[in-house]
């Protein structure tokens, strides 16, 4: 089969990663390990590993509290480095851009069970602690307190997996950030159809008889290439691929080309665990409690967050500070991946950082 063309590969919108990254490297990388991390499973980890990437230098006021800290979070599968794509990067992090990082100090982790950070593949598979969103976003605050020396955030922000963590970032600690927008997610629990797709991965992984409970000598790759194909369709974008994939020789060179670039990137324990991890998930019981100024984003060509639920507008009501933005679909959007193109929102963050301005 021929070369996929760049614009196909772009569309896949679950493979971050793969797209071409900004020119400017990050500032910093590194790993800040928590001993005798204790899980709301009750199971403990006695070296819990973040890793994480940041750009631009922390300031601090007077008091020595930090005032122009932004840590942004991803989603389901990827990690921090995604946010240095050109489509994200380049829209936000320039001279005279939202988040230049001459003013800002953007702070990018990878979630437990992602990137960097420790998770089953380090070694321990199954073994490894059932961890939870709650889990997540504690060692998201550790890193900040603990280790980068972070009392406040000028600015929270998260897509897919990480807005989810926004939302509980913004009920447990109301009163860390200014400002939070999270994007493509539902301050609610996961139910119908979001959580069967995630069901069927992991009931997909597990009735492969090369998962062998975990205990693999290699990847289950049939179950994982039908993981991979339902990814790419949570992930779709039915306008542009109804433009950009328009014969079906254009189609098969589509899937040829995606299965061969994300396919191998998985890891069927790391993915049980990353699909798993929502299952408490659900911060619809503490709206009222949410005192930050809060712009949260989706987008109307979201297969995961479809609008015709009407979950975002009816929500976000309950938010004081809240405000709900539905961007409408296009053949330019990436259904849930507008997430990552900011173009598509930048102007909403300007805003927000404009009204939460001291």
């Amino acid at each position: 089969m021929r070369p996929l063309s760049s614009l196909l590969v772009l569309a896949a919108a679950w493979a971050l990663c793969g797209t071409s990254l900004a020119a400017n490297p990050p500032d910093r990388e590194g790993n800040f390990t928590i001993r005798d991390f204790k899980f709301g499973s009750g199971e403990t980890l006695p070296q819990l590993r973040i890793h994480y990437l940041t750009l631009g230098q922390l300031r601090r006021d007077a008091r020595g509290r930090a005032t122009n800290a932004v840590l942004i979070l991803h989603g389901t599968g990827g990690s921090g480095r995604q946010f240095l794509s050109a489509q994200f990067a380049n829209q936000l992090y320039g001279a005279g851009q939202p988040l230049d990082t001459t003013q800002y100090f953007v702070i990018l982790p990878d979630g437990i069970g992602h990137g960097g950070s420790s998770k089953p593949s380090d070694g321990l598979r199954t073994k490894f602690p059932r961890y939870d969103y709650d889990d997540m976003v504690e060692a998201q605050f550790r890193l900040l307190t603990q280790h980068l020396g972070v009392s406040h955030l000028r600015l929270l922000m998260g897509t897919s997996m990480g807005g989810m963590h926004t939302w509980v970032w913004v009920e447990s600690h109301p009163d860390f950030m200014d400002a939070a927008m999270p994007l493509a997610c539902l301050p609610v629990a996961i139910v119908g159809r979001n959580r069967l797709w995630r069901e069927m991965i992991k009931d997909g992984i597990r009735s492969d008889p090369a998962w062998k409970n975990g205990d693999y000598a290699s990847q289950p790759v049939e179950a994982l290439r039908a993981a991979d194909h339902l990814l790419a369709i949570a992930g779709s974008a039915p306008l542009l691929m109804q433009r950009t994939l328009s014969t079906p020789d254009t189609v098969e060179r589509y899937l040829d080309a995606y299965v061969q670039r994300t396919l191998p990137r998985l890891d069927a324990n790391d993915l049980l665990y990353q699909v798993d991890a929502s299952r408490r998930y659900d911060p619809s019981r503490g709206l009222e409690r949410i005192t930050t100024t809060l712009v949260h984003v989706n987008s109307a060509d979201d297969f995961i967050n479809p609008p015709e639920l009407g979950i975002a507008e009816r929500e976000i009501r309950r938010v004081k500070r809240g405000r709900f933005v539905l961007i409408p679909a296009s053949d330019q959007t990436r259904g849930h991946g507008t997430h990552t193109w900011a173009e598509f929102w930048k102007q909403e963050l300007t805003a927000l950082l404009a009204k939460t301005a001291k």
